[in-house]
């Protein structure tokens, strides 16, 4: 059986602009990166009308093992062309320090493949290396201005902008920097996040344009002073040149499916510390230019489409046509209380039980956000008859539309049935369509009304650290601002052993952050690490290149 790479490369891929007149894409629309890899100039078509649906992927509360949220959502947008509609998916862009780490690529797999799939998790078209320079641009200005008389009265101490590099290292995340400060600085703690958890990958990932991204990047919150004043990337007068830096980021990446089907792939904010979702630029493209938006939001309902659905449908001021839910009989077993090993084998009980996880995202979906709903049963190859039958009969009893998915092992024949159930929920379903939260109301409030609606939480207890925060956020006037989330993925609850849908817990809010250019208030309900590090047995010890330059080990 061939590996996810083996297939990819065994396929003959179009040249890109072939793929581009698919989608009414002409030369003077591209610029090309290579022969199978384009920038889309965004100006060209920010003009054409917005005539697709959007279709929302998300999941189940995840395992270590992988639901297929990707390889369903590419696999949909496939099935889609197989009945006839035009389609793009839009996806996120994989960060290097998973591609090393424990998770692998985010390209999707077997039959269901966004490609080239090598040059897409490895460096693909700088857009991540963009990022990591205009973040790392700003640190350096702030400690150059303290160094060099310090005329904005920065306090050290005060400093809450960090440095970035995309790559899992856990040393990083707590350095000492200024040794030698008659030459270097003042002594003083600093820290790395990941590049996906960086602030600017959420501002490129929200911008709408270059004024709008300069805007956001004037906005960032860097500090405060010795007086206690707030301290903004525009008092640096950072964002002009951090603005340059990510001219070519700001503009969405047209590739592939391995069935030659386009696909657009831009930021990659993560899904527990950001909103996990590709940027507004790349869904608002997907809607000019096809029938159907295919957009895969990160983690659970919980997280990614929590965030998308308060967040996401704000900037791009459109809801949801249907939501489609990944599960599979794999993980709802997880949930029933099996453990890895036992996965494989068919056990009945564990379904049935872990099925409460399933009927929780549901309600999130279903009642708390008023949308149709549609289950894609991801089917993997020792899921039994007699297990598929009783999971069919579950969604039935909850009235719920349903198609199993075998997009990894088909492609977009695997989805057929699936994009054919979409569309007939969408024709055929009411679409009440709320949010959780007014972004007018209090700072508290909003958080509760997430904690309570869609965690089902009984009780929401802040830290001292935390309600100070919020008074602060509140007298700096960013009381406004989107509620950004920032939990384990693992549990509906803030503790990731509490698994299918738990009741009567406690969340419990730890810390604030603010990302002022994003407009997010974050709270951190426990450790929420912005920073990975390498397992014991990192991934990269799969990767190797040989003596042609080809690429081999990464799934």
């Amino acid at each position: 059986m061939l590996n996810d790479i083996e297939i990819s490369s065994s396929v003959k891929l179009d040249d890109i602009r072939e793929i581009g007149k698919k989608i009414n894409l002409n030369e003077e629309d591209l610029i090309p990166y290579g022969k199978y890899k384009a920038k889309i100039k965004y100006q060209n078509i920010k003009g054409r009308e917005r005539k697709g649906k959007l279709i929302l992927v998300t999941a189940i509360t995840p395992t270590p093992f992988g639901e297929g949220k990707t390889t369903v959502s590419i696999s949909l947008s496939m099935g889609f062309w197989k009945i006839g509609k035009t389609s793009v998916v839009a996806l996120r862009e994989p960060s290097l320090g998973p591609v090393f780490g424990i998770k692998g690529g985010a390209t999707g797999g077997g039959y269901a493949q966004v490609v080239p799939m090598e040059e897409i998790n490895l460096h693909f078209t700088g857009d991540f290396h963009a990022v990591t320079s205009a973040h790392n641009l700003l640190s350096a200005m702030i400690d150059a201005s303290i160094f060099n008389g310090n005329p904005l009265g920065i306090n050290p101490s005060n400093i809450l902008w960090p440095r970035t590099i995309d790559m899992n290292d856990r040393t990083l995340r707590k350095i000492i920097v200024g040794l030698n400060p008659l030459k270097n600085g003042p002594l003083r703690e600093d820290a790395f996040v990941i590049t996906p958890a960086s602030e600017i990958m959420a501002i490129l990932g929200l911008s709408k344009d270059y004024r709008d991204l300069k805007e956001r990047l004037s906005n960032i919150l860097i500090g405060f002073s010795y007086k206690k004043e707030a301290v903004f990337a525009r008092d640096l007068k950072a964002q002009g040149a951090m603005g340059a830096l990510l001219k070519d980021a700001l503009l969405p990446n047209l590739v592939q499916t391995i069935e030659k089907t386009p696909a657009i792939i831009h930021t990659g904010p993560f899904g527990n510390i950001a909103h996990g979702t590709c940027s507004v630029i790349a869904i608002d493209s997907a809607l000019r230019l096809s029938e159907i938006a295919v957009v895969e939001a990160g983690f659970g309902s919980d997280l990614g489409a929590e965030k998308f659905l308060n967040i996401v449908t704000n900037e791009i001021e459109r809801a949801p046509d249907a939501v489609c839910l990944v599960a599979s009989i794999r993980a709802l077993k997880f949930h029933g209380g099996l453990k890895k090993a036992e996965l494989k084998e068919e056990n009945l009980e564990a379904l049935e039980k872990g099925f409460d996880n399933l009927k929780a995202h549901i309600h999130i979906i279903n009642k708390v956000f008023g949308l149709p709903i549609v289950v894609a049963i991801n089917r993997f190859p020792f899921d039994t008859e007699k297990e598929i039958e009783l999971l069919s009969t579950l969604l039935k009893k909850e009235g719920v539309s349903f198609a199993l998915c075998e997009g990894y092992q088909r492609g977009g024949e695997g989805a057929r049935e699936l994009a054919k159930e979409i569309l007939n929920v969408i024709e055929n379903s009411e679409n009440k369509f709320k949010r959780v939260y007014d972004l007018r109301a209090g700072i508290r409030e909003k958080i509760e009304l997430i904690a309570r609606k869609v965690y089902g939480a009984e009780e929401i207890e802040y830290s001292k650290q935390a309600i100070k925060k919020i008074e602060l956020f509140e007298s700096l006037g960013f009381s406004g601002y989107y509620i950004c989330m920032a939990k384990t993925q693992y549990s509906l609850s803030d503790n990731s052993k509490l698994k299918g849908w738990p009741k009567g817990f406690k969340i419990k809010i730890d810390d604030m952050r603010i990302k002022a250019g994003a407009k997010f208030i974050v709270p951190l309900c426990g450790d929420i690490l912005e920073m990975p590090g390498l397992p014991k047995e990192p991934a990269a010890w799969n990767i190797e290149i040989d003596e042609k330059g080809e690429i081999s080990g990464i799934f």
